[in-house]
């Protein structure tokens, strides 16, 4: 598929309602209002498409941008082209579909060190995700790796600007989710620090509750484990 095309078929798909929406979640003028069911459908028919992706995102279109993150392929993506993208973030939907995709680049662990520590609020909002997406995903990592961010949403998440201290509070749960020793720690940083309190503007939007979602999840986890072991009986 190539770039005119993408963007005709993005273009085709838009709707006022979504439009509507994606501003509300800080999305600029410049999208057409594609349904991510739509987008989902895309990814399906292009696969991996690491080219278009770039074409995709130097548009600066919404839209395009999020396929982007959808058609990119991680072990492809360079240092070099990660920064460039993290410098253009525009808005925070955009800034977690680009820090779910970069979570499976081999470049990861490097920029969630890095990026964790920018005062740019979108730059270290993706440091974040990717710390959360480490803690569940990458089981070679220590636990002594996420200590010293436990250490720092504690001393300083109600420092932050607002959608980091989002961000960090999702990392937090991850980190508590990752096994019962970081779980107990991740509790006691949670009830340190009490409520995260984040401006999600004109959206229906919650920050969770870290101890309530760690509970719920991981009792979640036990029933399909238990599903799963009852049908292997």
């Amino acid at each position: 598929m190539t770039l005119a095309e993408a963007m005709k078929q993005l273009e085709s798909c838009g709707t006022a309602q979504n439009r509507k929406i994606y501003a509300r979640h800080g999305a600029s003028e410049n999208m057409f209002g594609v349904s991510y069911a739509n987008l989902y459908k895309f990814q399906k028919q292009i696969k991996v498409d690491h080219e278009l992706a770039g074409q995709l995102w130097a548009t600066g279109n919404h839209d395009a941008q999020v396929l982007a993150t959808l058609v990119a392929d991680p072990q492809a993506m360079t240092d070099k082209q990660a920064e460039e993208w993290a410098k253009s973030l525009s808005n925070y939907g955009l800034t977690e579909m680009f820090g779910r995709f970069l979570i499976k680049s081999p470049l990861a662990c490097k920029k969630a060190e890095k990026w964790h520590k920018s005062k740019d609020e979108g730059i270290a909002s993706v440091g974040w995700i990717l710390l959360g997406g480490l803690a569940l995903e990458d089981r070679e990592l220590p636990d002594e790796f996420f200590e010293p961010y436990l250490k720092l949403i504690e001393s300083g998440v109600h420092k932050q600007k607002n959608r980091v201290r989002y961000e960090m509070n999702g990392a937090l749960i991850a980190i508590g989710l990752r096994n019962d020793k970081l779980e107990k720690r991740a509790i006691e940083v949670a009830k340190k620090i009490g409520k995260v309190e984040v401006d999600h503007g004109e959206t229906n939007c919650k920050t969770p509750d870290a101890i309530e979602y760690i509970a719920k999840a991981k009792a979640y986890r036990h029933k399909q484990k238990a599903k799963a072991a009852a049908r292997n009986v």
